[in-house]
């Protein structure tokens, strides 16, 4: 009569121990992927739905409006500098110069991974913005227009995407910090000017930042299975 609950005991507390060493083995794995993968894209879902909808937030208008009515000329030239930055003359040339000086290191897991999570970033958002087809703000004639669809921010994605690949290359190294808030500033300031410019609400532009951080941290999970150091020593074979 005793062995039945004495075997049902030890079975437990196997089980147990063997959660808790997947825990601890996984730890920050699962936690990349809870906060990087889960949470932006039940954010994302949030947002796609609302615009699927046609329905408006309420945090647009009054963050644009507030945009506008600090709009000097000298902000003019900063927000058009980081707008210009965070894609054709900025983002898109540091994605290739990255992607080709993994290669050329020989990094090459390293470099699949840069290539795929930023260039189908690119790709992804040409095809969501094809999908909801969200008109552009018009609340002012803006300096520098826009004639392609809103929703995700092209912008705010491609830095964003950039950003998540270079911090977790960075991680194991001891230029983390500096990567992180050096990147952390810049897609800031990119989201910050397509607000200051008129030619994206503050939605397409939050939409855009989770859209890219599932997007990478979905790659680097699937190129790297879970090893957190891309940069250390090869694998042998």
């Amino acid at each position: 009569m005793t062995e039945g609950p004495a075997q049902a005991a030890n079975v437990a507390r196997g089980e147990r121990r063997a959660i808790q060493a997947f825990l601890q083995r996984h730890r920050w794995r699962l936690l990349l992927l809870f906060a990087g993968v889960l949470l932006p894209l039940w954010g994302f879902a949030e947002l796609a739905d609302e615009v699927h909808e046609a329905e408006t937030f309420g945090f647009d208008q009054p963050i644009l409006r507030f945009a506008h009515d600090i709009a000097i000329e000298g902000f003019d030239r900063w927000f058009l500098l980081f707008s210009a930055l965070g894609y054709a003359y900025g983002v898109v040339p540091f994605d290739i110069a990255l992607v080709l000086a993994l290669a050329w290191r020989q990094r090459f897991r390293e470099s699949v991974f840069a290539a795929a999570a930023l260039g189908g970033s690119a790709l992804l958002n040409l095809a969501t913005k094809q999908l909801f087809a969200r008109e552009r703000p018009s609340l002012w004639e803006s300096i520098a227009p826009e004639t392609s669809f809103s929703f995700p921010s092209g912008h705010a994605m491609g830095s964003m995407t950039l950003a998540v690949v270079v911090a977790l290359l960075a991680w194991p190294t001891r230029w983390r910090w500096v990567a992180i808030g050096a990147m952390a500033f810049f897609v800031a300031m990119v989201g910050l000017s397509r607000i200051y410019l008129g030619v994206h609400y503050p939605s397409d532009i939050l939409a855009g930042w989770l859209a890219a951080s599932v997007w990478a941290v979905g790659c680097y999970d699937l190129v790297f299975k879970g090893h957190l150091r891309p940069w250390g020593e090869r694998e042998p074979g």
